[in-house]
């Protein structure tokens, strides 16, 4: 009930008409039923019955069918030129987010989508493995991710913030840890943002991370995730170029802070049971400090 795009405002308002609409037909009818509970009155004649009880509801429900057809009509349209396109992929259990930024060079995320304001935004949804729903109610609409096809949601946020999102279709044993994360930016910083997204891993800057460097490559977590510039090809799991400018880790799970990092390698099963990464409990105190300096550096 608090929207933040132009979608979500068209939602919400009819909304609130159903709601006042349907408290009218209940007044309606509880007031017919009232007059029949009255002691000491003649029996309500028929005619009442039949306004209240059916002509009235009948008549305003009507009216309510037409009023949120033609209202949404414009809801499930194309997106017009020059619309934002992002393709987000639902995972067990987590979000794929793919870009391209002005030059054509895709920009891949995960579990968190940046959007800018007042711009249209054109979200193709897909399915790598069974059906999940793309929600997040601040910006409206609600779109299954069906393996096999792509399925489109427009919308166009206008009021910067931070919304939180989930997969609104059971998908599994952590579906409730499968939240997505939405940052609408003024549209100048999201233009800073998309470039800086763009650019491949800075170098390690400390001893420390480029011990993780290597030990990301020698305990083979490049297999199944991405470092552009430093370990490419991986895709089991999400891009981990700017992991540490993310806001939380596994989809929505734990905040990103400094130290949730190494604790994730650490404890992924206690947080996020059955998720399709193993815990990194065995691990020496020093390779763990050393993984967690690297992605730090991730921004």
């Amino acid at each position: 009930m608090s929207p933040a795009s132009t979608e979500a405002d068209v939602l919400a308002e009819v909304a609130w008409v159903l709601m006042i609409g349907g408290f009218a037909v209940l007044a309606a009818t509880m007031g017919v039923l009232a007059l029949a509970l009255r002691r000491g009155r003649r029996p309500v004649p028929p005619r009442w019955w039949i306004v209240g009880g059916a002509v009235v509801p009948a008549a305003l429900l009507a009216a309510l069918a037409v009023y949120s057809q033609v209202r949404t009509a414009g809801l499930d349209v194309p997106p017009p030129p020059g619309a934002l396109v992002v393709a987000v992929t639902g995972r067990s259990w987590w979000w794929h987010v793919q870009y391209r930024d002005p030059d054509g060079r895709p920009v891949t995320t995960a579990n968190e989508l940046r959007l800018p304001a007042g711009r249209p935004v054109h979200l193709a949804l897909m399915s790598d493995d069974v059906i999940h729903s793309f929600w997040v109610p601040a910006l409206g609409g609600k779109m299954d991710l069906v393996p096999g096809r792509i399925n489109r949601l427009v919308v166009t946020p206008h009021t910067p913030g931070t919304y939180r999102g989930a997969c609104a279709e059971f998908c599994g044993e952590q579906h409730a840890k499968m939240a997505l994360h939405v940052v609408v930016l003024p549209p100048a910083e999201f233009d800073r943002w998309l470039a800086a997204q763009a650019e491949p891993a800075g170098a390690p800057r400390t001893d420390s991370a480029r011990h993780g460097q290597q030990r990301f490559t020698d305990l083979g977590c490049a297999q199944c995730h991405t470092v552009r510039g430093h370990a490419e090809g991986g895709n089991a799991g999400p891009d981990l170029t700017h992991v540490a400018g993310r806001l939380h880790l596994g989809a929505g799970t734990v905040e990103n802070d400094g130290r949730a990092l190494a604790d994730w390698i650490v404890r992924v099963q206690q947080l996020k049971p059955g998720a399709r990464m193993p815990a990194g409990h065995h691990l020496p105190a020093s390779d763990l400090a050393a993984l967690g300096a690297y992605l730090a550096e991730r921004e």
